[in-house]
Formats: structure tokens, C-alpha cells, sequence
């Protein structure tokens, strides 16, 4: 089986010169590509002189993650892709049970191994943890990680399990299925479109796994700070896009209407906390959705699973029951 390791970078020279090393050390089974989103800094100068087997792909313009990875897929062919944030530390041995996954299981599509904090190493990672989920309104959260709360690792997930959506900071991916779903949705830019993929690959009836065998290492926010506007704007606005595309018709405007209403919520605590940038990205997020409605409702596909969420509403459970940790109840 012939596996692509795959890096977008962009401007990530320091995160190159870090994190490389463990990659090529790691990934022997694997052919290691960079995909270059025309940065302005010397990153192909340093992967020219230091990694001559590793290929490197350069796209004309910074295209973001979505058309990134789209774009610079196209000249690699490989049966399976291993999409990789260029601020991840890999693990000996991280390949190979992902591998055996695909290889006995047809019908599984798409595969994360376990994610944790390269800052603290005992305890997931927000992007991912052990596994991502969704709740009937479109909230992603995971095994390991509901809102801000982060579960310390001590094997509680050391097992394979069926997921909803897998992280894109370490997203194992057939060829077949992502050209067969044409990759990822442009509009989004960054931030959700490995959710909306993987929701894709889900109404497909194809599986989705969690690899517990598999660790990874995550920095996180190495490219957008959690406290970026811009990231609240990409997120609430993209979860829209992602629900319009892919929930049941007879369900849709239900739970947008819904979803809006619980969006302001969160627009208004932002500025009770005195985030005002935050408020205003939420504003924005949600004219930008208004002006790319039909777009998006244009691309659906023509089935939709009605069975796509965990629990009915993380929201009410992680606030008000108190449900920050992820059990049998979810």
C-alpha cells in the first residue's frame, strides 16, 4: 500500500526545522511530501538543502487549507494520504497500525490516530483528542475534549472506535474517497473542512475510525491563535455552510434557525467578557453565510444520514449538566 505524508506549509520554516526530523525519522513506510502555499519566507530553500528526498510541491498562491491540499493532491498518487500539520510531533510505529486498518477494512474512509498536547504530553489535544463528534445543532467537539475542557490521558480511549469526524491536524484519507468526494469544500478556506469532508464520507455510509495504536504530538494554533476573530469568524461561518450542505432536508431550516439563535447567545457573552472583535466576527460570520446560502444549499448531495449526532445538544449538556467529559451517557 503505497502512503503519502503530506505537509501544507506556508510560511512554517521554524516549524519545518523543528518537526521534520521526527517525520522522516518515523515514516519510513511512506513517501514524505511538502506542499508549499507560495510562502514568502525560505522554506523551500531549506527543504532544497536539507531534504533532497523530500518532494516539494509549490502552489502559485497561499490557496489556505482547503484549496491547498486540494490543489497539491492533484500530482501526488498515492493510495492513501496522510494529511499532516506541519506543527506535529510524530511517534515511532504511528504509521503502520493506520495502515493495517486500511488494509483489513474496506469500507473504512477515513482513520486519526490519537492526538495529544506537545505542550504537555499527557494530555490530548484540543484539534482532535481521541476522536471528533457532533451534536445535533452542528457543535464539533471530541473524546478527550468538550469546549475548553481537556481530559489528561491515561488510557481511557486505548481503543479503535467508530467516529463522526476525524482532525485535519493528522487526517488519514483513501485517494479514492477523497476524489471521489472532490477533497475539500474551497469556500470554507480553513477551519471545519475536514468536518464537512468527513460528514460527506458519512452520508456516503463509510466509516470513519479513531486509531488508538497511532499518537501524534499537536502544537496547535501554530497558524491561527484561538484568540484570532478571524478563527471565530471561519468557525461560526463555516458550521453553517457545513450544516446546510449535509443536514436532512426536513430537518435543515429547523436547526439553522436554531443554531442562529444559540450563535447570538455566544455573540453576547462574548461581549459581556468585553470581546468585541469577537461579537462583531460572529455578525460577520453570519452575513457572510446569508450571501452564500443558495451556494451552498446548491451543493448538496443527494443523500443526507439523519442519525449523524452523538447527543442533542453539547451545549446544554456541558453547561447546565454539568456533562464536561466524554461517558457511556453521550
Amino acid at each position: 500500500m503505497q502512503i503519502a505524508v503530506v505537509i501544507l506549509n506556508w510560511n512554517g520554516k521554524q516549524l519545518l526545522e523543528k518537526f521534520l526530523p521526527s517525520v522522516v525519522k518515523f515514516s519510513k513506510e511512506a513517501t514524505i511530501y511538502v506542499i508549499d502555499n507560495n510562502s514568502e519566507d525560505e522554506s523551500a530553500t531549506y527543504l532544497n538543502g536539507h531534504y533532497k528526498n523530500i518532494k516539494v510541491i509549490k502552489n502559485k498562491e497561499n490557496f489556505g487549507f482547503a484549496k491547498g491540499y486540494n490543489v497539491g493532491l492533484k500530482s501526488i498518487d498515492d493510495e492513501i494520504y496522510v494529511l499532516l500539520n506541519s506543527d506535529v510531533e510524530v511517534t515511532k510505529n504511528w504509521l503502520q497500525p493506520i495502515i493495517n486498518i486500511f488494509e483489513n477494512e474496506p469500507n473504512t474512509a477515513i482513520v486519526q490516530p490519537k492526538i495529544l498536547d506537545y505542550k504537555r504530553k499527557g494530555f490530548f489535544e484540543y484539534a482532535g483528542a481521541a476522536g471528533g463528534f457532533i451534536d445535533k445543532f452542528g457543535y464539533p467537539f471530541c473524546r478527550g475534549r468538550i469546549f475548553e475542557t481537556i481530559e489528561k490521558d491515561y488510557g481511557q480511549y486505548n481503543y479503535e472506535q467508530q467516529i463522526f469526524w476525524a482532525s485535519g491536524a493528522c487526517f488519514f484519507i483513501r485517494k479514492k474517497v477523497f476524489d471521489d468526494l472532490k477533497g475539500f469544500d474551497e469556500d470554507f478556506f480553513a477551519h471545519q473542512e475536514e468536518i464537512d469532508l468527513c460528514w460527506r464520507a458519512f452520508n456516503h455510509n463509510l466509516d470513519l475510525k479513531y486509531c488508538s495504536k497511532s499518537a501524534i504530538y499537536h502544537v496547535g494554533g501554530a497558524t491561527l491563535e484561538t484568540s484570532n476573530p478571524k478563527k471565530t469568524f471561519l468557525n461560526f461561518r463555516n458550521s453553517l455552510f457545513m450544516l446546510t450542505k449535509n443536514i436532512p432536508k426536513s430537518q435543515l431550516f429547523f436547526i439553522l434557525f436554531s443554531r442562529m439563535i444559540l450563535d447570538g447567545f455566544a455573540g453576547i457573552q462574548f461581549l459581556i467578557h468585553g470581546k468585541f472583535n469577537h461579537f462583531l466576527a460572529i455578525l460577520k460570520a453570519h452575513f457572510s453565510f446569508y450571501v452564500m446560502f443558495r451556494k451552498m444549499y446548491a451543493k448538496r448531495d443527494s443523500q443526507q444520514r439523519k442519525d449523524y449526532f452523538k447527543t442533542k445538544s453539547i451545549v446544554f449538556k456541558y453547561f447546565l449538566k454539568n456533562g464536561k467529559v466524554f461517558d457511556s451517557s453521550f
